[in-house]
């Protein structure tokens, strides 16, 4: 099964680049605001321009590249925290629920998915320093399979379309070894294979929260009230 990260309907070429230019970018080796060349990027990863547009494209319904007629291709900037606060605001309406949805229902219950996933990260933390990549896959895992297991294709394609894990992870090295947020999974993952609904919901609102807490104060300091508002309720 295809992960919720990776791009459909792209050939290998176009995987490739797709990956070379989107790891870099949400690392933040290629800065907001630098010029991707096609010809360059062809010539450096030895493909033709085919992929490397197609690549593009897609990094463009990302939301990390924009195209400009007459000035071609460009990261964008990273989320300030008024966007921020807006990805976790929706989030808050939408993943709660997933997470109720799915420890309610026996038949679709994720918990065999869920545990999988967890030791892999965890098996892959104990071995590697930089996990940044890792992180970004395995948030971005655990969260689609909670959805998928809520049933509701329309929600989860509308959650995917924010792209939301990439663009919180490009904006700050949060939680850099893994471990808050291996916590707060594994609360969620508990719960729903409890089969305690109300567990679950107040679980992954938490986790939401606290995630938004720590993105917020790794670049910007102590949020603002302003910023807190919708999201830092008990």
């Amino acid at each position: 099964m295809r992960s919720a990260s990776e791009p459909a309907g792209d050939g290998p070429a176009a995987v490739k680049v797709y990956h070379s230019l989107r790891v870099p970018i949400v690392d933040g080796e290629i800065p907001p605001g630098a010029r991707i060349t096609i010809d360059e990027v062809a010539r450096r990863l030895g493909v033709s321009q085919t992929p490397v547009r197609e690549a593009l494209q897609r990094l463009e319904a990302d939301g990390l590249v924009v195209y400009t007629p007459s000035r071609g291709y460009r990261t964008t900037a990273v989320l300030d925290l008024a966007a921020l606060r807006a990805i976790f605001e929706f989030r808050l309406l939408v993943e709660p629920w997933a997470a109720r949805t799915a420890a309610g229902d026996p038949l679709a219950n994720p918990t065999a998915a869920l545990t999988e996933e967890l030791d892999a990260f965890e098996e892959a933390a104990s071995r590697r320093q930089d996990l940044r990549q890792d992180m970004l896959g395995h948030d971005t895992r655990i969260h689609d399979l909670i959805l998928a297991a809520a049933g509701n294709e329309v929600v989860r394609q509308a959650f995917t379309q924010t792209h939301c894990h990439l663009h919180v992870f490009r904006r700050s090295p949060v939680d850099a070894d893994g471990s808050f947020t291996v916590r707060e999974h594994r609360a969620i993952a508990d719960a729903i294979q409890a089969g305690d609904a109300t567990a679950a919901e107040q679980a992954m609102a938490q986790h939401i929260r606290s995630s938004f807490q720590r993105s917020a104060q790794a670049s910007d300091g102590p949020p603002s009230s302003a910023a807190r508002t919708g999201l830092d309720r008990s």
